[in-house]
């Protein structure tokens, strides 16, 4: 649920990156941030405990332009990849205005990968969202690695509703702004019908 702020005039919208541990969603994150001029980021938080990190800043793009005389600012958020910190996850999906779920390409992830959405639509439902509903797409990471399943497979496993989805590999950053300027645009078409 994006937030007002008139004394700034900026509308503060939050994208959650959500998936499996380990499949690139912190290194998403750390990719978009070098990349990012410092005058239009914040300070990058990391909130780490002795077994889970959770990631996050917030950033004013001055390409997407304003709404209604706002500026948009867009806080990023990772959540702890394993399912035994779903607490953690719970709590950062309060208030999401977006979602990307950033899928492991290797073979061997699927299982994690398929668990890891299951979890995060009871996760939303739970919150009073409806992933379906919500600006949400998808992100294939770790293409550039040699047992990647086919995009057609992890489409068919991970993405039945055909959200947006790119391919990435988060460590080079292909794909990396794709993603995040997909949802982003997602969320601000949401904001201009006035949800």
């Amino acid at each position: 649920m994006s937030f007002i702020n008139y004394a700034s005039r900026e509308i503060n919208c939050k994208i959650v990156y959500y998936g499996p541990g380990l499949c690139g969603k912190t290194t998403n994150l750390q990719f978009v941030y070098q990349k990012t001029a410092a005058e239009a980021k914040g300070k990058m938080i990391s909130l780490a405990t002795e077994t889970e990190r959770t990631l996050f800043f917030d950033f004013l793009p001055l390409a997407l332009g304003e709404i209604r005389g706002f500026k948009t600012r867009f806080h990023l958020y990772t959540v702890p990849g394993q399912v035994f910190y779903d607490a953690s996850r719970k709590l950062i999906l309060k208030g999401v205005d977006g979602v990307v779920f950033v899928a492991d390409s290797q073979e061997e992830r699927m299982d994690a990968n398929i668990e890891s959405v299951e979890n995060l639509r009871i996760n939303l439902a739970e919150q009073g969202y409806d992933l379906d509903k919500i600006p949400y797409v998808v992100q294939y990471n770790k293409r550039d690695l040699p047992n990647a399943v086919t995009v057609e497979e992890l489409r068919r496993e991970l993405n039945p509703t055909n959200v947006p989805d790119f391919e990435a590999c988060a460590t080079t950053g292909e794909g990396v702004f794709e993603t995040l300027k997909a949802i982003a645009k997602l969320i601000l078409f949401d904001l201009k019908k006035g949800k």
